[in-house]
């Protein structure tokens, strides 16, 4: 288990508990049970204590916590089969984003995430969730295989932002993700998005105007990070902690503001700390979501759809 900076004392705790309970299988000494429960006791209460008041940065390292469940666990936990399929039959594959047909109680539902790597190699494969332009693509023909076999569609979103390097730009990233903004609004089937990590501008974007859009409760949305925000804002990248308070970027705050429809939940400590109760919440919250919107006509989906973006945002005239 890998900790944070602010998780140091529960870290602590954790590794005298471990030894304990190894010193227990190996000498069986029943002395040691009391000191072990006690110590799961104290444990829990300073996890609620520290959790329960996170400053919105401790949000953003969470959000990025490496051990976050990443979209083909979720998928691995809620679909009773899977099927991934690879291209956008214009340029290549790209790994930064799975998309595939699956099954989740008794529903054909075509999925699409953004998926970053759990160690150094594989997030060179993923480009560290930060997807080209055929991966959007990818999803975009995803999106018309829904439309096509009138399957809803699942997005799982973490990404820092697509990747801005120059043969991205040269292949077409900024028309990949406003087509694919695009296609997303034009889908006559139902859609549900839930950001599970970092939702980092247009590249997250791009997978997440769907007709529901739901945050794990430690996760972030933001049209840029901390650091770039710091750095235009206060000409200082190391101020990203006030960046992360003044952008206002948590599920709490968008959920407040009313841009997403709802908060899933994370088990106390995160998301790392039970990968499976979360894909749980995920998976009841995407059927939950799929009860109320199946059924409505294409024509019905697209209009409120449209309505729901156009909304979002206020003005004040002085």
């Amino acid at each position: 288990m890998r900790y944070l900076d602010f998780e140091r004392p529960i870290a602590t705790l954790e590794e005298e508990l471990e030894s304990l309970r190894k010193r227990y299988e190996e000498e069986h000494d029943e002395g040691l049970l009391d000191r072990i429960r006690e110590l799961e006791r104290q444990v829990k209460k300073l996890r609620y204590e520290i959790f329960s008041k996170l400053t919105r940065w401790q949000k953003v390292q969470l959000a990025r916590h490496p051990d976050r469940p990443k979209p083909l666990d979720i998928i691995s936990h809620i679909c009773d089969d899977f099927i991934e399929l690879h291209g956008d039959r214009l340029f290549g594959d790209d790994a930064a984003i799975v998309a595939g047909l699956g099954k989740i109680e008794g529903y054909g539902v075509v999925i699409a995430g953004i998926q970053k790597g759990k160690d150094t190699e594989e997030n060179l494969k993923r480009n560290f969730g930060m997807a080209h332009p055929e991966g959007y693509r990818k999803a975009m023909r995803l999106f018309d295989l829904a439309d096509k076999l009138r399957l809803p569609v699942l997005t799982l979103v973490d990404t820092p932002g697509a990747y801005p390097g120059i043969g991205a730009e040269k292949r077409g990233q900024f028309s990949a993700i406003a087509y694919s903004i695009k296609r997303m609004l034009q889908l006559k089937v139902p859609s549900v998005s839930f950001i599970t990590g970092e939702g980092g501008s247009g590249g997250a974007l791009a997978l997440a105007v769907a007709d529901r859009v739901y945050m794990l409760e430690y996760a972030v949305y933001s049209v840029i990070s901390p650091e770039g925000a710091a750095s235009i804002l206060f000409k200082d990248a190391s101020r990203n902690k006030e960046a992360a308070e003044t952008l206002k970027i948590t599920a709490q705050d968008l959920y407040e503001f009313g841009i997403i429809d709802g908060i899933i939940k994370e088990p106390l400590g995160g998301a790392h700390r039970d990968p499976r109760l979360t894909a749980m919440r995920i998976k009841r919250a995407f059927l939950k979501a799929l009860k109320e919107l199946k059924g409505k006509y294409a024509r019905t989906l697209r209009m409120r759809r449209l309505q729901k973006y156009v909304k979002i945002g206020a003005w004040r005239e002085l």
